[in-house]
């Protein structure tokens, strides 16, 4: 026998084959598989019938005690039960050592070997525990990492904010402003202890124990960002110092909350608490330009921090949650919705009570103090810094206002201009805004007199504003004798109604949508109608009675019926009193602009004024006939605007004040990348306008505002109870609109109301025509000084000629005799005309609602014959009549609520 085929030596005592050999003997239960069937290389040397087992003798039957002990033996030699692969072993489980070597251990034992279904996805105990501590030790050793890379900040640094720099349109530097030129830091002794106490009472009641961070707020900080939603601040005193002390990173960013998260820790471990809180104090904002304390008390109330009492602390403790939404004069710049005065006051007021309780509870103030505490304290008017007096601080608001309410086209925050460090190019020409503040300022001096008519001359006021029709940029604005001193800008919002000037929106939509037929169902009248022309007829009849599209009479909610006034009661054109739109608009006539916008539809002049560039936010409403004759509050910069959109050929273009803003890191913003003009309405519709009220200026009621030599268009606007007074007009290359009206300059004061005007500048009444329009033709000449002579398009014809009463037939009827005689129609009982009373301002407006009158429109206001006041009693009846007056006083469409409103 050859060596390779000599048997293996056998292990004493016959090994676990003999064993078995023992155990069942020689034909005791099934025998062992052949060799060929366990495709073992040793199976080509087997002999007999059946093959040699590894430890067998050649030729030697090899007993087996069955399935049952093979897998008893299998497992015994595999270390436990196995199922092998298939080619190995067969298909099934594998029989004693034939079934190969056992699979190798991996160092992670996942998806987990030898289960089967979940239980193979399951991890064991092991696994978990292992993972957690290699979890917590990451932490650990970033967190270890952190804290040691980070430092604590320095609260000097953060008082050297930059500025930012305001440009003029040439280029020149305007102001440099918004940095912490108002900013003086303060010791831990001079900050009042209730100061300390209203702050931790509502920001940090457990400052004075707690390690510096809250882990929850932080874990909804960056919840909150990892989601995409708002980001959240620091929720303790000590994070929200380290925020306001890393001026130089100010990104909202998960990387930084991290970074916060580190140095709060570090500062909460090895700073002072009281050198905190004086941190915080004194590097927080609290809104007008102030940052720190010391320099909030100045603002607020004009004295030290060390001399501020618990009242006063508790409402700066207030402020510190958002100077924007909290300061009761009010920020409309930045939010016209949200950040009204009457809002914030309540706001203020709201949260200052509060903040006092919450002292109470957490044993900061005693119960008998706080019942002291009943009067919210006063609060003195906003200031500027010198450098914004002037016309300047109204400039830099609109700038301001402008970028932040854009912030989606900007990318510019609130927080981030409030850390400076931009260069913000303006739209302003410096030429044409002194021109402006010089003629206001001249018609002031020459005709208002405070000391000689207290009554009627005291709290005048004047706003204005000029923009480019070509591009909308705002070349020049009057917001106020001086921002520093008067903070409303009048400029951006008033509240005052416009009066007429506002028919200019009614005959476009008359030219554009065009007149319903009375004949025709409402939906279908809709649909159908008549585009006018300006020669199209009307009534001028004085006390008009106001019919709906479709001839019936209108009636208001208290079924009443409305007869429209004229200026002065003149009726035009008796006995017949037809006129002609264009004629209309020259003479004022209220009669016909009513019935117009009635045949219209007012949603679709409301609509013309929106697509002209009115914001909608500023419109009254438009369910009474006296919308149509200005019953709304536009500001005098989206009315300059909107006609800026006729003088364009109906090319509208949005008020804007920026032109570039740049950084250290390059240009940040180009208003041209965003600039889009819309073509609202065709030059057809637009010349036309134009043209007639070009015949407004040349022999109407704004014929003071004529410029020799050059095209100009407009139209005056006097409102009921005479209580301000308008012109807007325009030429090809500049449109300008000036209001005027009386209100208490005491913004602090609450329910102010819009005064009347009869004896103002020793003028029985004040029209449109008068003061306004003499400062308009005061600024344009000088603003238009060496500017090319340009002439408006000439208007091709346009629509159709309507005649909303033809002529009676050649035998007038017994009621049409006695209509064309000039006496007056009766006057109707009392009864018939009582109105249903209004809302006083009292009831509707708040403290510092510079803007208040009242609900905007909710009472007709003209619901009796038409009275110029259109309230219970009748206005003084004026002798001149170059002008006219609205019908409704009552009827204040709402302010404009801020930025270009």
């Amino acid at each position: 026998m050859s060596e390779h085929r000599r048997k293996p030596p056998q292990p004493q005592g016959g090994g676990r084959a003999a064993a078995r050999r023992g155990q069942s003997g020689p034909s005791s239960g099934r025998r062992a598989a052949p060799r060929g069937a366990t495709e073992s290389p040793s199976d080509s040397y087997g002999s007999g019938s059946y093959g040699l087992g590894p430890y067998g003798a050649e030729g030697e039957e090899r007993p087996s005690g069955g399935r049952a002990e093979s897998r008893r033996a299998s497992q015994r030699s595999t270390g436990g039960r196995r199922r092998g692969p298939t080619g190995q072993n067969g298909p099934g489980r594998g029989r004693g050592r034939a079934a190969g070597p056992p699979p190798k251990k991996r160092f992670i034992d996942y998806p987990r070997a030898g289960k089967y279904g979940a239980a193979r996805w399951m991890p064991s105990w092991r696994q978990v525990t292992g993972l957690f501590i290699g979890f917590v030790g990451s932490l650990v050793a970033v967190a270890g990492i952190g804290y040691a890379l980070v430092g604590v900040p320095d609260v000097a640094k953060a008082a050297n904010a930059q500025n930012n720099v305001y440009y003029w349109a040439d280029g020149s530097q305007m102001v440099a402003t918004g940095g912490e030129t108002n900013r003086q830091i303060i010791g831990y002794e001079q900050i009042p202890p209730a100061m300390r106490y209203a702050v931790m009472s509502a920001e940090n009641k457990t400052f004075e124990t707690d390690s510096g961070v809250d882990p929850m707020g932080i874990a909804r900080a960056l919840f909150n960002m990892a989601k995409g939603g708002q980001t959240q601040g620091g929720s303790t005193i000590t994070q929200q110092y380290v925020k306001n002390a890393r001026l130089d990173d100010q990104s909202q960013t998960l990387t930084r909350k991290f970074k916060e998260l580190f140095i709060s820790i570090k500062v909460g471990t090895n700073v002072d608490k009281r050198e905190i809180m004086a941190g915080y104090l004194n590097t927080a904002y609290y809104g007008r330009d102030s940052y720190g304390l010391q320099a909030a008390a100045r603002s607020y109330f004009n004295k030290n921090a060390k001399d501020l009492d618990a009242s006063q602390c508790a409402f700066l403790a207030a402020v510190l949650k958002g100077a924007t939404y909290y300061d009761p004069a009010g920020n409309v710049s930045v939010d016209p919705v949200n950040a009204k005065p009457e809002l914030n006051r309540k706001r203020a007021v709201n949260r200052w009570k509060w903040i006092l309780d919450e002292e109470v509870k957490d044993g900061r103030m005693t119960a008998a103090d706080r019942a002291q505490i009943t009067t919210f304290p006063k609060i003195q008017n906003p200031r500027s810094n010198t450098a914004l007096s002037g016309q300047v601080g109204y400039l830099v608001d609109l700038a301001k206002g402008y970028l932040i309410n854009n912030t989606d086209k900007t990318g510019i925050t609130a927080d981030q201009l409030q850390q400076g460090g931009y260069s913000i190019y303006t739209t302003f020409d410096k030429k044409k805004v002194q021109a402006l503040e010089k003629a206001v300022t001249k018609v002031q001096k020459a005709n208002i007199d405070e000391k000689k008519r207290p009554d009627t001359d005291k709290y005048v006021q004047f706003g204005g504003a000029s923009v480019d029709p070509t591009t909308g940029a705002i070349r020049a604005s009057y917001g106020g004798v001086d921002a520093t001193k008067h903070f409303t800008n009048n400029a951006d919002t008033t509240g005052a109604q416009v009066g007429s000037t506002f028919k200019t929106f009614v005959l476009a939509a008359a030219m554009k949508w065009g007149v319903r037929d009375p004949d025709l169902e409402a939906t279908q009248a809709q649909d159908e109608r008549t585009q006018v022309s300006p020669d199209s007829i009307y009534s001028g009849k004085n006390k008009l009675k106001i019919e709906n599209y479709d001839n019936t009479i209108w009636k208001d909610k208290d079924d009443k019926e409305w007869l429209q006034r004229n200026d002065g009661d003149e009726s035009y054109n008796a006995p017949s009193y037809r006129i002609d739109l264009r004629e209309a608009m020259r003479v004022s006539a209220n009669s016909a602009y009513v019935q117009l916008g009635m045949d219209v539809g007012l949603d679709k002049v409301r609509e013309s004024a929106t697509d002209a560039g009115i914001l909608d936010s500023s419109l009254a409403s438009a369910d009474f006939p006296s919308f149509s004759i200005g019953t709304s509050s536009p500001s005098a910069i989206r009315m300059a605007g909107a006609y800026a959109t006729f003088a364009a050929s109906g090319k509208q273009n949005t008020p804007y004040s920026v032109e570039t803003v740049t950084s250290k890191d390059g240009t940040i913003f180009e208003h041209e990348k965003i600039a889009k003009a819309k073509q609202v309405f065709t030059a057809q519709v637009a010349d036309n306008v134009t043209d007639v009220l070009k015949t407004v200026v040349d022999d109407g009621t704004g014929t003071a505002a004529q410029l020799p030599g050059r095209d100009v268009a407009g139209k005056t606007g006097t409102t009921d109870g005479n209580k301000s007074a308008w012109f807007v007009g325009y030429t090809p290359q500049l449109s300008t609109a000036i209001s005027m009206f009386r209100m208490d300059d005491d913004e602090t004061k609450k329910n102010r109301e819009f005064l009347e005007m009869y004896g103002t500048g020793g003028q029985e009444k004040i029209h449109g025509a008068s003061f306004p329009a003499e400062i308009w033709h005061d600024y344009m000449e000088q603003a238009l000084k060496g500017a090319p002579v340009k002439n408006f398009p000439t208007p091709e014809p346009y629509g159709e000629v309507v005649d909303e009463d033809p002529l009676p037939s050649p035998t007038p009827s017994v009621t049409e005799s006695e209509e064309a005689t000039p006496t007056p129609s009766p006057t109707p009982t009392e009864e018939e005309v009582e109105p249903s009373p209004s809302p006083s301002a009292s009831e509707t407006c708040g403290t510092f609602d510079v803007t208040c009158q009242d609900t905007g429109g909710t009472d007709t206001g003209g619901t009796d014959e038409g009275s110029t006041d259109g309230g219970t009693t009748s206005s003084p009846t004026p002798t001149e009549s170059d002008d006219e007056s609205n019908g409704n006083a009552n009827g204040n469409g709402g302010n404009s609520g801020g930025i270009f409103g």
